[in-house]
C-alpha cells in the first residue's frame, strides 16, 4: 500500500465529498436604511395582501370565498378605534361592500395597516439589530409579492379580455342623455362600446400577469404591470372611479419589485451602459429544487389564469353579452296610453305618462317617463299566460299585473291594473340599430372624420 501524506489525504476528501466545491454565498451587509426599508415593506405589503381583495385573487378557489382580514369583526373593531381616536373620523362609518374601494373604512384600514407595519418595523429593528441582511427572506418576500400582483392582474385582465367589466351600453343607457352620465359612467360605457379595445386593455394586464408568473420574465412583467397600473390609476383619478387607493398600491408593488434592479435598468435604458447579470439569488441553489420551484410557479400561474377565465366566462353568460335576454327584449315606444279610460297625451309635463317600455333582462322591466327619467321594476314574464307581473322590493304587498298581446312582431299592447288604476298601453318596437352608436362600424379607409 502506498503511503499518503496528510496533505494528499485532505485533498482527496475535498475532491470526493466537495463541500468546498460549492462556492459559499458572499456575505452582504445591507445599509441600515435598506434593512429598515425591507422590514417596513415586508410587513406592510404582506398585511395589505392579506387584508384586501388581493387575497382572493391570489387564492381563487371556486365556490369557496377566501375571507380577507378586513372582513373579520376583530379587525373592523381595531380599524374603527384607530379611525375615531387617531384620525378623528366621525363615527359611524360603514364597512359594507358597495363596490367602492375608496370608502372611509378603506382609508382607515390602510392607515391602520401602515401604523401596524411601522410599529412592527420598530420592534423588529431593535430585536434583530445585529442582522447583516435579509437576502433569503427578501427572495421569498419578492416571490409572494410577485404572485400577489400577478393574481390581481389576472382578475382585472380576464374580465376585460372577456368583456364583462365594462359592458356594452344597455338599452336604457342608449336612451339616456349623455349629460346625465357620471364621469365614471362616461368611461365605463365608452370603453364598453368598443369591445376590441376592452379586450386589448385586458390582454395588456394579462401579459403582465403571465410574465410575473415566470421567474426569468418577472422583471419585464413588473415593468408592464407598472405601466398598466399607472394607466389604471390615471383613469381612476381623472374619471372619479372609486378604486384609486387600490390602484395606487399596485403601482407601489410594481416599484418594490423593480427597486433591486433599478441600477441595471438605468444602465440599459438611460446611460447606454452594459448591464451585468442580476445579483438577486434564486429561491434554491440546487438544480433539482430550482426546477421543482419553477414548475410549481408555472402550474400555479396556469391555475390562477384558468380560474380567472372561468369566472369571467360565467359572468359573460350570467350578466354580460352572452346573458339571456327578456322574452320581450327591446325598446317599445308608447304610442297610446289610457288611465281609467282617459287618454294621456304625450306631454313632457305629464310625469305619470310613460314614454317608453324597456325590456333588457328576463327578470326586470323599465318605464321611461316623458322627462326621460326611468323607473325600474322586478318583472316576471309568463309567455304562456301572456302576463307581466311587476313588484317592488321595498313593498312586498305591492303588485301590478298586465296582460299583453302582440298582434305582430312590431306591436305590443298591455292591459292591467297598477296603483289602483286601469292602464292600457299600445306600443311599437323601436329598431335598436337606428342608434348611431350601434350601427356605426369600423372603417379602415375614411375620406373624412366621422365625429358626431
Amino acid at each position: 500500500m502506498l503511503a499518503t501524506s496528510p496533505v494528499e489525504f485532505d485533498a482527496q476528501l475535498v475532491t470526493a465529498e466537495s463541500p468546498a466545491a460549492v462556492p459559499a454565498e458572499p456575505v452582504v451587509r445591507w445599509t441600515l436604511a435598506t434593512r429598515i426599508a425591507f422590514r417596513l415593506c415586508c410587513l406592510y405589503f404582506s398585511l395589505y395582501v392579506i387584508a384586501t381583495q388581493m387575497l382572493s385573487s391570489l387564492l381563487p378557489i371556486p365556490n369557496f370565498g377566501i375571507p380577507s382580514l378586513e372582513n373579520a369583526a376583530a379587525m373592523q373593531r381595531v380599524v374603527t378605534w384607530v379611525a375615531v381616536h387617531v384620525l378623528r373620523v366621525s363615527y359611524p362609518f360603514s364597512f359594507r361592500t358597495t363596490g367602492s374601494g375608496d370608502k372611509t373604512a378603506d382609508f382607515a384600514l390602510t392607515f391602520t395597516l401602515l401604523l401596524a407595519a411601522v410599529v412592527g418595523t420598530a420592534i423588529w429593528s431593535v430585536v434583530d439589530r445585529r442582522r447583516d441582511n435579509y437576502v433569503r427572506m427578501n427572495t421569498w418576500f419578492r416571490l409572494f409579492l410577485r404572485l400577489s400582483l400577478a393574481g390581481t392582474m389576472v382578475t382585472y385582465g380576464t374580465i376585460k379580455a372577456i368583456p364583462v367589466q365594462m359592458p356594452y351600453p344597455s338599452l336604457t343607457r342608449l336612451l339616456e342623455p349623455y349629460g346625465n352620465f357620471s364621469p365614471m359612467g362616461v368611461l365605463w360605457y365608452s370603453i364598453g362600446a368598443s369591445r376590441p379595445y376592452e379586450m386589448f386593455a385586458g390582454s395588456a394586464e394579462l401579459l403582465a400577469a403571465v410574465m410575473l408568473f415566470v421567474p426569468r420574465l418577472s422583471l419585464l412583467g413588473a415593468l408592464v404591470a407598472l405601466a398598466d397600473s399607472i394607466q389604471i390609476f390615471t383613469l381612476n383619478m381623472t374619471y372619479d372611479i372609486p378604486v384609486k387607493l387600490f390602484a395606487f398600491h399596485l403601482i407601489l408593488m410594481s416599484l418594490v419589485l423593480l427597486a433591486p434592479e433599478a441600477r441595471r435598468l438605468a444602465n440599459v435604458l438611460v446611460f447606454n451602459r452594459t448591464a451585468l447579470p442580476s445579483s438577486q439569488p434564486p429561491l434554491f441553489r440546487g438544480r433539482r429544487a430550482a426546477g421543482i420551484a419553477l414548475a410549481l410557479q408555472l402550474v400555479f400561474g396556469a391555475y390562477v389564469i384558468g380560474m380567472g377565465f372561468y369566472g369571467s366566462w360565467q359572468g359573460w353568460k350570467l350578466y354580460g353579452g352572452g346573458a339571456e335576454k327578456s322574452a320581450l327584449y327591446g325598446i317599445w315606444n308608447v304610442e297610446h296610453m289610457a288611465v281609467d279610460g282617459v287618454t294621456r297625451s304625450p306631454l313632457i309635463t305629464d310625469w305619470g305618462r310613460w314614454r317608453r317600455l324597456v325590456f333588457q333582462v328576463p327578470a326586470a322591466m323599465s318605464f321611461q317617463r316623458m322627462d326621460d327619467t326611468f323607473s325600474g321594476y322586478p318583472a316576471a314574464i309568463d309567455t304562456s299566460a301572456k302576463t307581466i307581473t311587476l313588484t317592488k322590493p321595498a313593498d312586498k304587498n305591492w303588485k301590478a299585473v298586465f296582460a299583453y298581446q302582440q298582434p305582430d312582431a312590431e306591436r305590443l299592447i298591455l292591459d292591467g291594473q297598477m296603483d289602483g288604476h286601469k292602464v292600457r298601453m299600445e306600443t311599437r318596437l323601436f329598431d335598436r340599430n337606428k342608434f348611431l352608436l350601434v350601427k356605426s362600424g369600423f372603417r379602415l379607409i375614411q375620406e373624412a372624420p366621422f365625429n358626431r
